[in-house]
């Protein structure tokens, strides 16, 4: 219930309440400044996650009531250190069929640095050809590929495979800050060109995104409840399933819950379809 109810507060409140935001600024981009492009790109970032790993949630969730356990999806892919860590924590449920059923059979790392490197295109552009035909779609794939491509040369994709950001620690070190700032920047980069309606309108939102960059005042209300669902996801980063209770004290407990559950209540009416329906 717990998975159910925090898959909920992610599509409901995060993503359908940023969805008219970020239409309305993909829609205008070339009336924008720079600052307000560079928060709709961050806000697409979050409402894609929220709404996909939202009902991932709800449906790991819902299937564990019946007694079936389900492979997680999302394993906090924006605490990610580098893209090699980001791919291994985003959409877990295809990337690794990809990797079982497409790079595997075709011979993996094991046939030397160049076959290796074609594979990894074949894999990223086929991700992208996944959900979609559209150019926007083929060049977020070769956009990822090229991103991992450093990583896996200098073989530091592989380097985060057990442990989590501030792991032993209350807080992360300012490296581990510098890693995942780098790393979401370009994850967020790439994002543009999966929104975007046209391989055309993703360059020049990119290109406008880097002029008169100033923070905007109409779309700054959204960036607190961005914040606090950042906070919160960190708080949780080492348990996705949710095993445990928030505090000791029952009552603290569903309270929190039903502060969660007032706020999904508060929001129904701005209901959108699940992105991920439609791939």
């Amino acid at each position: 219930m717990r998975l159910i109810l925090w898959g909920m507060f992610k599509k409901v409140v995060i993503a359908d309440s940023l969805a008219p935001l970020v239409n309305e600024i993909f829609r205008d981009y070339e009336l924008l400044n720079g600052g307000t492009l560079w928060l709709g790109a961050i806000y697409f970032a979050f409402q894609i996650y929220c709404d996909f790993s939202g009902y991932s949630d709800i449906a790991i969730g819902t299937s564990k009531l019946f007694g079936f356990e389900l492979m997680s999806n999302f394993k906090f892919p924006y605490f990610s250190r580098n893209i090699g860590e980001f791919w291994r924590k985003w959409h877990i449920s295809l990337s690794t069929w990809f990797r079982d059923y497409l790079y595997i059979p075709l011979g993996g790392s094991k046939g030397g640095k160049w076959k290796s490197i074609r594979n990894i295109f074949i894999i990223f552009l086929v991700s992208g050809f996944w959900h979609g035909s559209n150019w926007t779609f083929i060049f977020w794939g070769l956009f990822h590929s090229i991103l991992f491509l450093p990583s896996f040369l200098f073989n530091t994709n592989r380097k985060y495979t057990t442990s989590t950001i501030a792991e032993h620690t209350p807080l992360p070190s300012s490296k581990e800050c510098f890693q995942v700032g780098i790393t979401f920047l370009l994850v967020t980069i790439g994002w543009v060109f999966f929104r975007s309606e046209t391989i055309e309108d993703a360059f020049n939102y990119l290109n406008h995104m880097f002029f008169d960059i100033s923070l905007p005042k109409k779309y700054r209300s959204e960036i607190i409840s961005v914040g606090v669902f950042i906070f919160s996801e960190y708080l949780i980063k080492k348990d996705e399933r949710l095993s445990f209770k928030l505090f000791k004290n029952h009552l603290f407990n569903y309270l929190i819950y039903s502060i969660i559950l007032l706020f999904i209540v508060s929001n129904f009416y701005e209901k959108s379809q699940f992105i991920y329906f439609q791939f």
